[in-house]
């Protein structure tokens, strides 16, 4: 019963210098940073790419995969901003199964925080050094962002955390793009309501200082589709579902009104070669509506080396292939990057 404290863990602050960020690598993420807030605020119109494995397990295998994406993204980068998706904690519907490499750097091993630390952030780092790419990650846990808020240029809330006050409050204090997914529920109301939360300043308690913000208005939704009561998955890429997601943003007083769809999770219905499909009808509404186009600025995509998933426990590991939801693999993903860029 009750906790039990294992370990204090170091302040960010302490992290950081142990492993500190060059000169070099702080500039690169300074101009990429620039570069995508300019898509938010309609000074470009580049299109966000934000692709990668539904979970970062492995270091080398995510690294291979991201040198992959950056050698893409050079054939692409006058028309994409390409984003990778490494993302280092991972929610579970139940509470049971592997939680990202913060709880666990060898997902074959029990969990150490202190290791998945120093873990994540040498991996987003070695992402910038041999990709020249910063990358996105999912804000589980707010209290962890200082960990990584230097090297980070993008930042999704997730279904289950975007009514969470403590979640909108610390973005609000964020100088980078961060995506609020619709709930599993599917409200709208919901995500749009975190959205102007994290757009203001607010003073509250963060790893116990009182701290204030000045409110981040590069917040912005993303769509992830939902579930009714049924359990059964509802789609909200459509061109109508866009449509009217922009009506309720122009009901309300919002800066850079702006919407990222995710082509899997409740859109796909995790069946994961749907997110072809499901990029390309995004990119045909786009075509449909001047305003549409203005208004959805990217799309999210689940993709790793090898397609499908693999079970964690069962035997030898494939190398590049998901150990969570399903992917799309590399040949699909390098195909509909290519694809995006021609058609936007």
């Amino acid at each position: 019963m009750g906790f039990t404290f294992v370990k204090k863990l170091p302040t960010p602050a302490e992290i950081r210098e142990q492993f500190p960020v060059s000169d070099e690598l702080a500039a690169l993420k300074a101009a990429r940073d620039e570069e995508i807030k300019k898509v938010f605020t309609g000074e470009s119109d580049k299109f966000l790419v934000i692709v990668g494995p539904c979970s970062a397990d492995n270091e080398d295998s995510v690294c291979d995969y991201t040198s992959r994406l950056s050698r893409v993204n050079e054939k692409v980068k006058d028309k994409l901003i390409i984003i990778p998706r490494v993302y280092t904690n991972k929610p579970r519907t139940t509470g049971e199964g592997y939680k990202g490499m913060i709880h666990q750097p060898d997902p074959e091993k029990k969990p150490d925080m202190l290791a998945g630390i120093l873990a994540i952030r040498k991996m987003h780092m070695r992402v910038m050094e041999e990709c020249g790419l910063t990358s996105a990650d999912e804000m589980l846990y707010p209290e962890n962002w200082r960990y990584l808020s230097d090297l980070l240029s993008y930042v999704a809330i997730g279904a289950r955390s975007v009514e969470n006050q403590q979640h909108r409050l610390t973005v609000s204090g964020m100088d980078i793009p961060a995506g609020m997914k619709n709930p599993t529920s599917g409200d709208l109301s919901v995500m749009l309501n975190s959205v102007v939360a994290a757009q203001h300043g607010h003073d509250f308690i963060f790893r116990g200082w009182e701290v204030q913000t000045t409110g981040n208005p590069l917040t912005h939704t993303i769509l992830r589709g939902a579930v009714n009561k049924h359990g059964q998955t509802i789609p909200n890429y459509h061109y109508e579902d866009l449509s009217l997601l922009l009506d309720l943003y122009n009901q309300r007083d919002l800066q850079n009104p702006a919407c990222i769809v995710d082509a899997n999770h409740s859109n796909s219905g995790k069946k994961y070669q749907e997110q072809i499909r499901i990029v390309k009808e995004v990119l045909h509404s786009r075509t449909h509506s001047a305003d549409i186009e203005k208004f959805v600025k990217g799309v999210m995509i689940e993709s790793y080396i090898e397609p499908g998933s693999q079970k964690i426990g069962c035997g030898e590991h494939i190398y590049g292939k998901s150990i969570t939801d399903p992917c799309l693999g590399w040949d699909d993903t390098e195909r509909l990057i290519y694809e995006i860029a021609e058609r936007v």
